[in-house]
């Protein structure tokens, strides 16, 4: 986790939004952290979506035919957790997503259709502000996000998505990436960490698979954000405006 930017460079996350729409590679991306926030939105009656890019089948020792449905249980569990309903795979493989016109098309559709307000997504830096490399899905699926948000609103981009009865969509105010070696902004999420950890653990097999312990490491991250914000419990997100 990389250090936080001191207060007065952080500004509050914008919360004058009905629609946000997650853009994610794998099971468990969003729940390292963002599911916190997720539950504070749904809980104010905003609506929260999912589109994963892979089931999640390359992630345990175990046969890949075994594993995605799997993981993909335990993704839906965790998206109930926190108040989303809508959870969605795009069948891409698994650790070998590539950066291209494919990918941009299909998340291009993925957002004319739920026609979100804000888009999420997962930290698209070579790092995480220290010395562990970020893996290629999650950079490619990053970097198509952004290119996919202006796809979207463009209807000479991808006409075949016209032809598939999807209108374009430019009212995506911000994308906002989890994870972020360079944050801009936070949001205060006091009040519901207990629902982000609750959704993490929904991960069962896979926190086996890591030995990963769910409430340690998100409370560490939520008080070293909430110490930036001035609050108990923080996230923090690089945003982006189309």
């Amino acid at each position: 986790m990389s250090d936080h930017q001191e207060d007065s460079e952080l500004e509050r996350l914008p919360d004058d939004w009905e629609r946000a729409l997650a853009l994610v590679a794998h099971p468990d991306d969003l729940e390292y952290g963002t599911a916190s926030a997720v539950a504070r939105w749904t809980s104010e009656g905003k609506t929260v979506s999912y589109v994963l890019a892979t089931r999640g089948e390359a992630g345990l020792d175990r046969p890949p035919d075994e594993t995605g449905p799997l993981r993909e249980a335990e993704q839906r569990r965790a998206a109930a957790v926190v108040g989303v309903e809508t959870v969605e795979f795009l069948d891409y493989r698994d650790g070998m997503i590539e950066y291209g016109l494919p990918l941009r098309r299909d998340l291009a559709r993925a957002i004319r259709r739920h026609r979100p307000h804000v888009v999420l997504t997962l930290n698209r830096s070579d790092t995480w502000g220290g010395p562990s490399f970020n893996m290629a899905d999650h950079r490619h699926v990053g970097l198509a996000v952004l290119d996919a948000v202006r796809d979207a609103a463009n209807r000479w981009i991808f006409p075949e998505l016209l032809e598939e009865g999807h209108e374009p969509w430019a009212d995506v105010a911000l994308v906002a990436f989890m994870g972020s070696p360079t944050p801009t902004h936070a949001l205060d999420v006091t009040g519901f960490l207990d629902r982000g950890i609750a959704s993490l653990r929904e991960h069962k097999v896979y926190l086996e698979h890591t030995g990963t312990d769910p409430d340690t490491m998100l409370r560490s991250w939520a008080e070293e954000a909430g110490r930036a914000l001035g609050v108990e419990h923080a996230l923090t997100f690089e945003v982006v405006r189309p």
